[in-house]
């Protein structure tokens, strides 16, 4: 534990996995999230799940969690193998130098509205990743400022259009089902959070429909899509854990598409995909918390008002929970592999306020994943530096990585 001065504000960051769950476990309700972040993100996600506190924000996680849980993620697998089939048609893979950071963003764009509204990207693709990339510059610049200018100041106009694009097509897509009778509605995230507006509209508004369908896009799409790209780079600049990957991919499917039976068969691509989460993880720093009653942990006594951090990043490189931290070696997470202390792998958090789509986006992950080793085979350019992590809210190479897709067949 360390404690930080920043001007008038004490801070605490917890790296010790045992007392991360103290806090975010047992201490769950002494606590909110900083207030200025959830006041950044809000311009963009609203009043959704992801931005709501106390028992508003409880009373919409109870209400979605059912669309989120395993059985009910599985539902939308083919939906998943569907969107990834189409989109690694259009792949280069003539083993040149491949744009796969920005082709795994618009696959996972594409995927995430096939279950939220069962429609793709379209047209769209290239105006929305401009808009989503100007959003996170403009709220990574205003994060960590103790106040920002207003929106209507004239330099901001970027961000006000980007934002607007954004609003106008998630609510475009909320009109247009509004017109469709609701024997014809198919059963997607629209529908069921339009069924919540029908049933309760005084506290499922289409405002609160449009914020959730936000989320979902900005979250469901953009954290996916930054995983896979991390992955992509473990698995060329590792080739015999590719290869291990490619051969259980080849002998559970046997060339046939992925399944929701077959994804908890397809065990050390799943360890890929938690060793590059444990390596480069998304969300390197948990929300800030502030806590809103004393709290203890360890010998430390935390008065109300005491911001903590949990640096995620520092606990999943801490070499007492991960011997050679820096090295990719996804037998760590090996059924016979040493346990790995609660607390100490942290992707999707922990506690109450645990990723809502992690369920969600395992399955993503691992459908994407296997469909690509069953086309591809990735390399790294001759030349080519490893990727730097750059933090923008989230954890991305700091240049847009290029890699090199050969067909397989």
């Amino acid at each position: 534990m360390i404690h930080l001065r920043i001007v008038s504000q004490h801070e605490i960051s917890v790296a010790d996995p045992a007392l991360v769950r103290e806090l975010l476990v047992t201490n769950h309700d002494k606590q909110i999230r900083w207030e200025r972040g959830v006041d950044v993100f809000s311009k963009v996600h609203g009043q959704s799940v992801f931005t709501t506190e106390g028992n508003v924000w409880h009373e919409k996680r109870r209400v979605l969690q059912p669309n989120f849980q395993r059985q009910a993620v599985h539902y939308f697998v083919p939906q998943i193998v569907a969107a990834t089939n189409r989109c690694l048609t259009d792949w280069v893979s003539d083993g040149s130098s491949f744009p796969i950071e920005r082709a795994l963003t618009s696959l996972t764009m594409d995927v995430i509205l096939q279950m939220m509204v069962s429609g793709g990207i379209g047209a769209d693709a290239r105006r929305l990743e401009s808009a989503l990339k100007t959003v996170s510059s403009a709220t990574n610049a205003e994060m960590y400022w103790p106040a920002s200018w207003p929106d209507w100041m004239p330099w901001k106009a970027p961000k006000r259009r980007a934002r607007a694009l954004l609003r106008s097509f998630i609510g475009g897509h909320v009109q247009e089902r509004l017109r469709l009778p609701n024997q014809e509605w198919p059963d997607d995230l629209l529908a069921r959070l339009l069924h919540l507006h029908r049933g309760e509209p005084a506290t499922w508004t289409l405002n609160a429909v449009q914020d959730e369908c936000m989320t979902t896009f900005l979250a469901g799409h953009a954290t996916t899509a930054e995983t896979l790209t991390w992955w992509a780079w473990c698995m060329a600049a590792n080739p015999k854990a590719q290869a291990t990957a490619r051969a259980e991919v080849e002998h559970v499917l046997e060339g046939a598409s992925p399944t929701a039976d077959s994804l908890r068969i397809l065990r050390f691509l799943t360890q890929t995909l938690e060793e590059t989460m444990r390596l480069y993880p998304v969300a390197p720093l948990l929300f800030t918390r502030r806590l809103t009653a004393p709290v203890s942990l360890g010998h430390w006594n935390l008065p109300v008002g005491t911001l903590v951090a949990i640096p995620v990043q520092v606990i999943h490189h801490d070499p007492r929970w991960y011997p050679e931290p820096l090295a990719f070696l996804p037998q760590r997470f090996a059924p016979e592999a040493p346990a790995i202390p609660r607390g100490a792998f942290l992707p999707f958090g922990t506690g109450p306020r645990v990723c809502l789509g992690q369920n969600l986006a395992m399955a993503e992950m691992t459908v994407i994943a296997a469909m690509i080793l069953q086309r591809f085979s990735l390399s790294v350019p001759h030349g080519m530096l490893p990727p730097q992590p750059t933090m923008k809210v989230t954890l991305r190479p700091g240049i847009p990585l290029n890699l090199k897709v050969a067909a397989r067949f």
